[in-house]
């Protein structure tokens, strides 16, 4: 069955709380996109052990969970990386298998380049897994360039903001 657009004015994120843990934690793709993205509840131990760098939101459609991303934000300089540029980007997207479609994907990934540039970043990064089952073409469309370098066996792309 398609899913219904989603309405702009009705799309947010929240903070995870005690009030909405449960309902993140249960967000599911479909089977065949499971071996591309880690579960909501792998995603809140990397941000837990993570800190400050970590940014776990759940994405709603007025109070209902559809989705969930978590951004990371890497602003500093490494002494022991002298040239690799900070990066931050889209760490984790995961849109509920009943509710892909419906333009949540989107919303998500321009709500994460909008803190970016808040943050004072001029570009963001994801890394997905290559293939013609991955997400290629989804980011593609969003701007995304793959970069030639490959993080984790994972394709890497950038937008300019």
């Amino acid at each position: 069955m398609p899913v219904t657009p989603a309405t702009p004015a009705t799309l947010s994120l929240a903070v995870l709380t005690p009030a909405n843990i449960d309902a993140a934690l249960a967000l599911r793709v479909r089977p065949d996109q499971e071996g591309l993205v880690a579960p909501v509840a792998t995603s809140l131990a990397e941000a837990y052990v993570h800190g400050e760098t970590a940014w776990p939101r759940l994405i709603l459609d007025g109070d209902r969970p559809v989705g969930f991303v978590m951004a990371f934000f890497d602003v500093a300089f490494h002494p022991d990386r002298p040239d690799d540029r900070p990066r931050s980007g889209l760490w984790r997207l995961l849109i509920d298998a009943g509710r892909q479609g419906g333009g949540y994907g989107r919303f998500a990934v321009e709500q994460v380049c909008a803190e970016i540039r808040r943050r004072g970043g001029a570009r963001a990064t994801v890394t997905y897994h290559p293939g013609p089952d991955g997400p290629a073409g989804f980011y593609a469309r969003l701007g995304f360039r793959p970069t030639g370098e490959l993080s984790g066996g994972q394709e890497v792309a950038e937008a300019e903001l």
